[in-house]
């Protein structure tokens, strides 16, 4: 049976009204940037459709030739804008510039990734099929958040501002916290099946201590 890292990972881990810390170790990503509302953007959508394939031949080629058997993990995206008010009260997504991803496990190597996108290449030519425009700038990387603050949303995307507010302007001041990096979601429902008001949504935030200690 495939394992879970979703199950065994305590940063995978919210509760829906809950805003919690959590000590987030480094993860590899496969990562691709972009710019501009996901709901519209072309390059969104060839984001998506770059990633899946690629992380799924890294599932199979992990399997077949090393034994080891995981579970493609959920799309996730760190988000962020000139104005952070525009995730919160303005929502104006024509601003956004993301970075999409999927975790994949440390036993990935450079070399086994640069395998599975010639392979995802080579079987498009073989279906006479063009590949994402955006595969060739996936890469491969580790992102070390650390300390984080995060919280389940559920329901559509676009009720999250009350809720990012709330940790940014409450949460994250109130335990003497400031926010270091980028807003992080990660999608554990499938958005094509499932129905905006009951997709879950991990919001996460990276922060440090004011006071400069490191830890809970």
């Amino acid at each position: 049976m495939a394992t879970d890292p979703k199950k065994t990972l305590d940063a995978y881990q919210a509760k829906r009204g809950v805003i919690r810390l959590v000590e987030v170790p480094p993860l590899q990503y496969l990562m691709v940037d972009g710019t501009g509302d996901p709901n519209t953007a072309q390059a969104y959508q060839d984001a998506v459709t770059a990633l899946f394939p690629l992380a799924y031949t890294l599932k199979f080629a992990s399997r077949e030739k090393l034994g080891i058997d995981t579970v493609v993990m959920p799309l996730e995206g760190l988000w962020h804008a000139p104005d952070m008010e525009s995730f919160t009260s303005q929502r104006d997504k024509s601003a956004w510039l993301w970075t999409l991803m999927i975790m994949v496990p440390d036993h990935v190597t450079p070399e086994m990734f640069a395998d599975a996108v010639a392979s995802v290449e080579t079987k498009a030519v073989k279906k006479k099929e063009q590949p994402s425009p955006a595969l060739p700038s996936v890469r491969l990387e580790t992102l070390a958040e650390g300390l984080s603050v995060q919280t389940l949303h559920v329901g559509p995307f676009d009720d999250e501002g009350p809720v990012l507010d709330d940790l940014h302007h409450r949460f994250i001041p109130e335990n003497g916290l400031e926010m270091t990096g980028l807003h992080h979601e990660i999608y554990l429902s499938d958005m094509r099946r499932v129905e905006p008001s009951k997709l879950r949504t991990i919001l996460r935030q990276p922060v440090a201590r004011i006071d400069g200690s490191a830890g809970e």
